[in-house]
């Protein structure tokens, strides 16, 4: 697998609390640079970055990195930053809900949310470092069902980031029309070599780009 392709495959991401527009606009170039999927930002840059940066795909982050917004305050924010030039939405379900077994509203709440985004893609984390197997399998059936484009496995701010094993289990139990996103603390060649060949379609991440660009820039 050569760099370009994986990096064709990477969400180009920054989320700290305190990132600055110096230190988004250089994400920006260098996802436009190495030809990143995305830039997955927070939703305070989504206009800015599409004001003045064109040409990129711009990701955001709704509901985050808790995901016990309420709903209404989701489908907002998706809506907002959708018009702002956004064109992929990251939503954290309420884990809270599935903890409680309301899985009729983790659904409704992402048929909404995916209403809300219309064409453009959307991507249900479902922060697997909090749940027990039977309740990561019974949310591929939720994406599945409510008809999200991505499943993706964390927000990179839980107490894990992503295993292979849930990337697996994900393959087993979704739907035909759903992909899979991996992200946090994937850092190495050698780890997004294994998510992508294990069927993860998209990798969030910080690091690929400084990993990989200098042998892109050398034509490897």
């Amino acid at each position: 697998m050569t760099n370009e392709e994986i990096l064709g495959k990477i969400d180009h991401t920054l989320l700290k609390m305190t990132s600055s527009w110096e230190e988004i606009r250089t994400l920006c170039e260098e996802a436009l640079k190495f030809k990143t999927a995305s830039v997955c930002i927070p939703p305070s840059y989504v206009k800015p970055v599409s004001n003045d940066i064109p040409g990129l795909n711009i990701c955001t982050v709704i509901g985050f990195p808790l995901g016990y917004s309420i709903t209404a305050a989701k489908v907002l924010e998706a809506e907002r930053a959708i018009l702002s030039g956004a064109c992929e939405i990251d939503m954290v379900m309420n884990v809270g809900d599935v903890k409680n077994g309301r899985f009729d509203f983790v659904l409704e709440e992402i048929k909404l949310i995916k209403k809300a985004c219309g064409q453009k893609i959307l991507k249900v984390i479902i922060e697997t470092c909090y749940l027990t197997e039977e309740e990561k399998i019974r949310m591929c059936g939720i994406v599945t069902e409510a008809g999200a484009d991505f499943i993706k496995t964390s927000t990179g701010f839980g107490t894990a980031g992503a295993a292979l094993s849930d990337v697996e289990l994900f393959k087993k139990h979704i739907g035909p029309n759903v992909k899979i996103k991996a992200a946090g603390g994937v850092k190495t060649r050698s780890d997004l070599e294994m998510f992508i060949n294990a069927g993860a379609s998209r990798i969030g991440t910080s690091s690929a780009v400084k990993l990989l660009s200098g042998d892109c820039a050398a034509g490897y």
